[in-house]
């Protein structure tokens, strides 16, 4: 099995990366989505501020590991040779998908400017609302770890300059690339 793993600070373009996946049919597990799904799960809104906190408490509980143990339950189902896991934040995480198979670590970079800017206008309950909001979640998204990923990644994609579609084309040729190598 081969696990693609996509790691970037809040806004930088992970996102257009998956749609880039689901184009070529590979499937995507969010590890976002799978803190929303606990958060809907508890009977709590999917704010910015209850997500983190249901981060934190996984991982206080059970692990660094926390969020990423519920994704490769996931990933297991799904019985795929590709698997695209979007939203990694720290080592431990890779080091657990890594005993599944392959593991390929892909980074995408974007200046914070533009990531706020984007996180403004893209408006989702858990987007800051503020700079110093923006750069708070920064420091948490810093304090998971998601620095050493970023640095040791096998590819990085930096979204700066760009439409979302030549982001989007950017990621498929780089996808379908390191699929080829596959074979």
């Amino acid at each position: 099995m081969k696990v693609l793993c996509i790691v970037g600070m809040p806004g930088a373009g992970k996102s257009l990366v998956s749609e880039a996946a689901r184009i070529l049919g590979i499937p995507i597990i969010s590890m976002g989505d799978v803190v929303r799904e606990e958060a809907i799960k508890r009977g709590l809104s999917p704010t910015r501020r209850n997500l983190a906190l249901i981060a934190e408490e996984l991982r206080r509980l059970e692990g660094p590991d926390a969020i990423a143990k519920r994704c490769v339950k996931k990933v297991i189902q799904l019985k795929q040779d590709v698997i695209l896991v979007e939203g990694v934040r720290s080592p431990f995480e890779v080091a657990l998908f890594r005993r599944l198979g392959e593991v390929i670590v892909i980074a995408v970079h974007t200046s914070p400017g533009v990531r706020y800017r984007r996180l403004v206008r893209r408006g989702r309950s858990d987007d800051p609302r503020s700079w110093d909001d923006f750069v708070r979640r920064d420091l948490q998204e810093l304090g998971f770890g998601i620095a050493c990923v970023i640095l040791d990644a096998d590819v990085v994609l930096v979204n700066e300059n760009k439409s979302a579609k030549e982001f989007r084309e950017e990621a498929i040729d780089v996808l379908r690339r390191l699929l080829e190598n596959a074979d």
